[in-house]
Formats: C-alpha cells, sequence, structure tokens
C-alpha cells in the first residue's frame, strides 16, 4: 500500500493539542505562521509519498555495500537523496545565518517524522546532519561554523557521530581514542569506533564525523573526554574537499534491518581534526547533538508505527477471512473484534506517541525562544518519555502488523517484517530505552520532582475542566496523575537509586500512559465530544489507561525483591 503523510494529523496536534501557537507567538519564531507551515508540511509529504516512499523496499532487498573502499547506496537513494537536499530539508530548523530556513524545531520533527515513515534508513542520513549542525551552532569556533555549516545546511556534506567502541557501549567514558595536539591547532585523532550510522556514502562530496577522543592530559572517564571535528577529506583553502584524510571504513555491519543505511566500523590512524567546544568538554557537547537525535529517535519510533499501521489496515479492509458479526459488512478481517481491538490499539497508541514527542519539541523551541529555566527543565524531562515510549510503540505496532497479516506477515514479499525489523533498532540507539528510564527517575528528578508535578498538575487542571463535558474519562484521567503524583514522591523519598532503577521502565510507561490519556482527552474536547477523535480517545482512557496502576505497582516494589532472585535462580 502506498505510503500516505498524515498532514492533517500534523495540523491537528499542533494547533489542538502541543500549542505551537505559542512557539510562534515569539519573536524568534514568529514568521513560522499556520499558512507557513501547513506549506511546508505539505510540500515535505508530498516529496516523501512520491519521491522517498518508492526506494524504501530498496533499500531492504539491496544494502548499502562497501566496494574497494567505497560505499555504495541502494538503489534509487542518491535521487531520493537529491530532492532532500534540494528542498532544503536537511537545513529546515537550523539558524539561516549559515543557510538554515530557521524554522521550529517541532516542526522539523514532523517532516522528519514523515521522511522516516517514507524510508527510515534513508531519513537516518539528513537526520544525523541535523544533530550535528545544532552541536557546532552551540558549541564549534566562528571559523568552523563558517566553514563547515553552510555546506552542512545545504546537504552537500553529511555529519556522523563517533561514540561507541568496541569495548565501550554504552559506557562512553571507557573509550581508548586518542587525540594528539599537532602544534598548529589541530589534533591527530587515532582510534576506532563502532556502530557509524552513514559513516560514509556516495551521496556527499565530504563525510564529516564528530569524534570523542581523550587528549593526554584526560582524566579517565567521561570528564576526560573531548571533543573534534575530522572530515573524511581535509577542506582546501576555497573550501571544497580536498586530500584524503587518514581515516577509512573498515567494514558494514550486516544488520537486522534499516538495511539500506551503512552501519561502518571507522578507524582513524592519526586523522586531522578540530577541536569543537572546550578541552575535556566533549560530553556536554556531544549531548547537545544526542539530546536532538533522541527526539529525532522518538520520531523515527512513531515514523515506524504509522508505516506499519497504514500497511495493516489495508490488509485488514481487504482481506476476508471466517464469518465475522458485522451483518452486512464487507466480511473483511476489520470487522473480527481481535482484529479490530489490534488496529484501535495501534492507532490509539500512535496519537498518544505522537503528541508526547511533538509537545517535547515544542518545550525546546521554548526553550530556545525564551531561555526560560522551566521550558528548559520541561523539555528534558519529556525527553526520555518521547524517546522511550515513541521507539516502544514503534516497536509493538510493527509487531502488530506483522500479527494482523496473519502468516502472510511473515513472508518477506508483503512487507510488514521490514518494519517490525527497521523499527528494532530504535529502543537501542541514542541511549537504550532502559538508560532513558534510569535518567527520568535519577537525573530529571533532581529538581526534587518539580518538572514532574507541573507536568501533573496541568494534566489534573485540565481533567478538571472537562469533568462536566466527560465525567467517566476526566474522571479516570485525573485518578491517573494522582496516582503517578504520589509514586513519584515515593521515588523522591529512596535514598537508594537503586530502588529507583528496579521500577525505573514502568515508571516511564505509566507517565506515557498518563500523558497520551491528557492528549486524546484534549483531542476529544477539541472535536467537540462527538466524533472519531473522542471514540478513539474513550478506547485509549478506558482500555489501555487502566495498565497505569499496575505499572506504579511494579515501581513500588523496589530493589529488594529483585535482588532476591539470584543469579543462580536465574540459570537453574
Amino acid at each position: 500500500m502506498p505510503y500516505r503523510a498524515p498532514v492533517e494529523e500534523f495540523r491537528f496536534i499542533f494547533e489542538e493539542i502541543v500549542g505551537l501557537n505559542e512557539v510562534v507567538s515569539t519573536e524568534r519564531f514568529a514568521e513560522a505562521t499556520s499558512d507557513v507551515t501547513q506549506a511546508v508540511l505539505a510540500e515535505a509529504g508530498k516529496m516523501c509519498e512520491e519521491v522517498i516512499a518508492p526506494v524504501n523496499r530498496n533499500g531492504d532487498l539491496h544494502p548499502a555495500r562497501l566496494e574497494n573502499g567505497v560505499v555504495r547506496s541502494s538503489p534509487g537513494f542518491a535521487e531520493a537523496y537529491e530532492a532532500i537536499r534540494e528542498g532544503g530539508w536537511v537545513g529546515l530548523a537550523a539558524d539561516p545565518a549559515y543557510g538554515g530556513m530557521g524554522l521550529p524545531f517541532s516542526v522539523g520533527t514532523a517532516v522528519n517524522d514523515m521522511m522516516a515513515s517514507a524510508c527510515m534508513a534513508l531519513q537516518l542520513n539528513p537526520l544525523l546532519s541535523q544533530g550535528q549542525i545544532e552541536a557546532l551552532e552551540n558549541h564549534a569556533s566562528d571559523e568552523l561554523k563558517a566553514l563547515y555549516l553552510p555546506k552542512l545546511n545545504a546537504g552537500i556534506w553529511s555529519g556522523t557521530m563517533n561514540l561507541t567502541e568496541p569495548q565501550a557501549g554504552s559506557d562512553v567514558g571507557a573509550l581508548r581514542t586518542k587525540a594528539e595536539p599537532n602544534g598548529d591547532g589541530t589534533y591527530a585523532i587515532t582510534g576506532q569506533k563502532i556502530f557509524i550510522t552513514w559513516g560514509d556514502s556516495d551521496l556527499h562530496e565530504n563525510t564529516v564525523h564528530l569524534v570523542l577522543a581523550r587528549l593526554p592530559d584526560g582524566v579517565p572517564g567521561t570528564k576526560g573526554i573531548s571533543l573534534f571535528l575530522v572530515p573524511k577529506k581535509l577542506p582546501d583553502a576555497e573550501g571544497n574537499p580536498g586530500v584524503a584524510n587518514s581515516l577509512r571504513v573498515v567494514s558494514l555491519e550486516h544488520k537486522m534491518g534499516i538495511h539500506g543505511s551503512p552501519t561502518a566500523v571507522m578507524e582513524f590512524d592519526g586523522a586531522t581534526g578540530w577541536l569543537v567546544g572546550e578541552e575535556h568538554g566533549g560530553m556536554k557537547a556531544m549531548f547537545t547533538m544526542m539530546n536532538n537525535a533522541r527526539v529525532g529517535v522518538a520520531a523515527q519510533g512513531v515514523a515506524m508505527a504509522e508505516a506499519a499501521y497504514q500497511h495493516a489496515l489495508a490488509y485488514a479492509m481487504d482481506r476476508k477471512q471466517g464469518k465475522t458479526p458485522v451483518k452486512g459488512g464487507s466480511g473483511a478481517i476489520v470487522e473480527h473484534a481481535d482484529v479490530r481491538r489490534m488496529l484501535a490499539t495501534m492507532k490509539a497508541e500512535i496519537f498518544a506517541a505522537r503528541a508526547i514527542t511533538l509537545a517535547c519539541a515544542v518545550a525546546i523551541d521554548m526553550q530556545h525562544a525564551t531561555g526560560s529555566a522551566d521550558w528548559a527543565a520541561r523539555a528534558a524531562f519529556l525527553t526520555p518519555i518521547s524517546k522511550a515510549y515513541g521507539t516502544d510503540v514503534g516497536n509493538a505496532v510493527a509487531y502488530e502488523g506483522v500479527q494482523i497479516h496473519g502468516g502472510m506477515g511473515f513472508i518477506e514479499e508483503t512487507g510488514a517484517a521490514q518494519y517490525a525489523r527497521d523499527a528494532r533498532i530504535t529502543p537501542i540507539y541514542e541511549g537504550t530505552n532502559g538508560i532513558q528510564a534510569m535518567d527520568l527517575v535519577a537525573r530529571k528528578l533532581m529538581d526534587g520532582g518539580e518538572a514532574a508535578f507541573r507536568l501533573l498538575e496541568e494534566v489534573e487542571t485540565h481533567a478538571e475542566a472537562c469533568r462536566a463535558q466527560f465525567p467517566d474519562l476526566a474522571g479516570a484521567v485525573w485518578a491517573a496523575a494522582e496516582s503517578l503524583r504520589e509514586t513519584t514522591e515515593w521515588l523522591l523519598g529512596r535514598e537508594d537509586l537503586n530502588d529507583r532503577f528496579a521500577g525505573c521502565v514502568p515508571y516511564l510507561r505509566a507517565f506515557a500512559r498518563v500523558l497520551g490519556a491528557h492528549y486524546h482527552l484534549k483531542a476529544a474536547q477539541a472535536e467537540g465530544g462527538t466524533g472519531a477523535r473522542s471514540r478513539l480517545a474513550t478506547f485509549y482512557i478506558k482500555r489501555l489507561l487502566p495498565e497505569h496502576a499496575a505499572l506504579l505497582a511494579h515501581v513500588q516494589e523496589g530493589a529488594e525483591g529483585l535482588y532476591a532472585i539470584t543469579d543462580a535462580d536465574l540459570a537453574a
């Protein structure tokens, strides 16, 4: 089934749910009016439907490959990327001073959602560049900005992120890559990095790597790490790609999914690099890129869910199997109760995850536009929730998409399995979802729960305002938020962080459940209480929201019972 860009869904969420109008009311984003935003989304949606989506299957069947040291892209990727480049989509939210469009990050997130639904393997390319652009805007010298940002924004050059090493996965502080001063303001970078998304390709003039490495006086751990910009080709005096730098792609990984996205093992052998940010301040600079990418990966999760749902819905509407309970119906499997349950769950989860992700993006925009500490705290708190929940939803929906196809879902030619394989990476990269949950209950509660309680207060206030119109739904949302408040207070009372960590994943999921219910209730209110959105809100709040109670019960068990299960018990 051809992909259909959900442009109207973005309009509704921006205007009725997450308050993009507040972003537009700021001086920084005053030009991003509703008309402009809708024109941008419509144009992006058209490109995704007509140009990008048709190459998605090519990437799966004909993966990127390494030939004589050159990475060759999947058939059709070069033409599809050229449409992305020509449209200016890489620099959509970047600083106009360096060739960007200067539109809100939230609008860029919506565009990335559509591009990832169309072809996630290709969309990863501009996503990594966008993260690098933000890191350079915030931390690079004026000279580096002037040279690299225009090329990155134009999509002529691409950007990567080099963190992981064979012996250092999520423990970044264990890295061994070295940076030696050359005496001329540059550094010699030596080491090996793995899992480098789009570490090289034939789509660009140059590939620019951001590499974490340790200076000779760098202390052990993350506090001794610095960040360096290391291009594949060293720019000449005119700023054009010149001689090759001392780096190479050792190999490409053979992966479960996203086959069209080359995942490289990179080797740096005294490669010339430039310091980005302060010495030993690499993690601060890299986290600018990673936080951008985490919201981007949240959108990828939602995007995979959207694509898998559209695919499954089309099949369920057409496939006839058995006698259905709908008199005078079409006889398609969509009329069977369990299939309808799966489809309704998929659609309800997609709306909730997309609303949470875009609410996080709006908070980031407001932080940038106002400098407000409250908006910064909200963006920080919502980032791990949006990343983990969005990607969990992507996997769950893609899994159900295969199930709805039945035996044909297990057959590759239907295309349903590709979504499940492609989505599986999203809970892993840019910080596993377990790490996101640990971050939520530890670092994000260091404010004494202020950001969490502020969100819950909004949920409860809105639910109270809706009691007259939706007594059952509003009451359920209010009660769930209050239970979440009590559990948050319980977590804050734990002196041993491991008591928090033992229940961090169910806590994050419960928070997402409550926020999802809040946004569904807002959708029902905006619609007037009689329509498709109201019926979907009723489904979510009555059938999915109750899960929060079991999740919170899990949270409050702490760590003791978990560690009562010994290693020997697990191996028995």
